[in-house]
């Protein structure tokens, strides 16, 4: 009845085209709730990967793709 949830095993470093997408955090100006993705710069839709509710799913999403805290853009 109660399944535990599968780990995710994913390679040290995902790929994402740097020069069409954008890592952006999409935040609630009303809840707070903070999303990380990436969107696309030529047709501006948003792509969320995961939802951030400590340091530490922020962290992670940023050792999954590369990423450095500077190149990341914070949308309301």
């Amino acid at each position: 009845m109660f399944f535990r949830k599968k780990a995710v095993h994913s390679s040290p470093s995902q790929e994402f085209d740097r020069n069409k997408m954008v890592p952006v955090i999409r935040s609630s100006i009303c809840t707070g709730e903070k999303t990380a993705g990436f969107k696309n710069l030529e047709t501006g839709r948003f792509e969320d990967i995961m939802l951030i509710r400590q340091e530490k799913d922020l962290q992670e999403f940023l050792d999954l793709y590369g990423i450095s805290k500077e190149e990341i853009r914070t949308e309301y």
